[in-house]
């Protein structure tokens, strides 16, 4: 296949902003001649649900004409969650999938506690994350998608083993599960990849994990070893952050979105993925990729330079908390940083600075900032920088 190269973030300039048992995900609305194409799909674990190894996510998507594509196309799998675009990503799904078949697709959704019912510093929850409030959070998004069940129910954003065990949480999805409004039960995480998976593996629990994957993670090799060992337990793994942050664009050597996407789809234990594509173009490059994972020559050049070039993922490693004086969240205001410039999606930045509840004074009074950051990143720039969403009329920001 051609090397399709694409500037992913003009692209997103450009875009608006199931079934019993083992039974296999196979049906579709229509016939297209996509859906007439070899789909490469795999074995979603213990499941048993069979999907294409590129599914959706909806992190960047408000057009409903591009889920429907998508579906058309021969996506079957979608995944949401409670606080994309304020609710209103449930929603979008729920109107997209009226009057098809439910046997047709897969959705899952996202649901956690809140940003107030954890440390930002600990990732260890608080006495605010009860067992009702996880239920009621659930309730809501069912409600917004219109349906009485989703296919995989995912404990959101825990990055500590005590979070993604945490037994309030536990014993929510199991009464979820038992009531029939999930089929299976996951868990998503941003950070601190390897224990956390072994912290899913040991739960006995969780039937999948979301987990970042990416060419540009320093500990590749470790979170591979951690997938494998996942999927060797019967887990179902599906690959996030998968694009790498997408890193500022040089129009001299645009990003690669195609051999970003194959490099995580190498790995057999990796089922499907779901690239946040917001525009029929991105969607077109990672449709392709559905069909033919081969990596070419220019790609597998492109990823050796890339992988050593500075971009916009943060590790998530957390050695910068641990010298911030203010103990400021480091971790997640990269991601806003990453969400403002690489995904171009200053809204959803906006969203997670707000629901840090930072002090009113960033950066300013330490005189030489201690933070090293790993991987070279001018950390109080950075900061300073994403802070300033704070002030920015909601109206304002697409």
């Amino acid at each position: 296949m051609a090397t399709r190269i694409m500037n992913r973030r003009n692209f997103m300039k450009s875009g608006l902003a199931g079934v019993g048992g083992l039974l296999l995900v196979t049906s579709r609305p229509k016939e297209t001649k996509a859906t007439q194409q070899k789909i490469i799909s795999r074995t979603l674990g213990n499941t048993g649900m069979r999907v294409p190894i590129v599914s959706m996510g909806m992190v960047s998507v408000g057009n409903q004409g591009l889920v429907r594509a998508a579906l058309d196309a021969g996506i079957v799998y979608i995944d949401t969650a409670h606080t994309y675009h304020r609710g209103q990503s449930e929603e979008l799904v729920g109107e997209v999938v009226k009057g098809r078949s439910r046997e047709s697709y897969v959705v899952s959704t996202k649901v956690g506690f809140g940003r107030a019912a954890a440390s930002m510093i600990t990732g260890l929850y608080t006495a605010e994350a009860t067992e009702e409030a996880f239920l009621k959070n659930v309730d809501v998004s069912l409600k917004r998608l219109g349906m009485d069940y989703v296919d995989i129910l995912y404990h959101h954003n825990p990055w500590r083993r005590e979070s993604a065990l945490y037994e309030p949480a536990l014993k929510a999805m199991e009464k979820v599960k038992k009531s029939g409004k999930a089929r299976f039960l996951g868990v998503s995480y941003h950070r601190n990849e390897v224990e956390v998976t072994q912290a899913a593996i040991d739960s006995k629990l969780y039937d999948v994990i979301m987990i970042p994957c990416n060419f540009k993670q320093k500990n590749y090799v470790e979170v591979r070893q951690a997938i494998a060992k996942a999927a060797n337990a019967g887990l179902g793994i599906v690959a996030m952050k998968v694009m790498g942050g997408i890193p500022a664009q040089d129009p001299l050597k645009p990003f690669n979105a195609s051999a970003a996407l194959k490099w995580v789809l190498q790995d057999s234990n990796v089922h499907t993925s779901v690239p946040g594509f917001g525009t029929f173009e991105e969607m077109k490059i990672d449709l392709a990729v559905m069909e033919d994972i081969t990596l070419t020559d220019s790609e597998k050049d492109y990823l050796k330079t890339a992988s050593i070039t500075p971009g916009l993922y943060c590790q998530g490693c957390g050695q910068c908390v641990k010298q911030c004086i203010a103990q400021l969240p480091i971790p997640d205001l990269m991601r806003a940083f990453m969400y403002t410039y690489g995904y171009q999606r200053p809204a959803m930045a906006k969203e997670l600075v707000v629901s840090l509840g930072l002090p009113s004074r960033l950066c300013e009074d330490c005189g030489t900032c201690p933070v090293k950051c790993s991987i070279g990143f001018d950390v109080p720039r950075k900061i300073q920088d994403v802070a300033r969403l704070r002030d920015v009329p909601a109206e304002f920001i697409v």
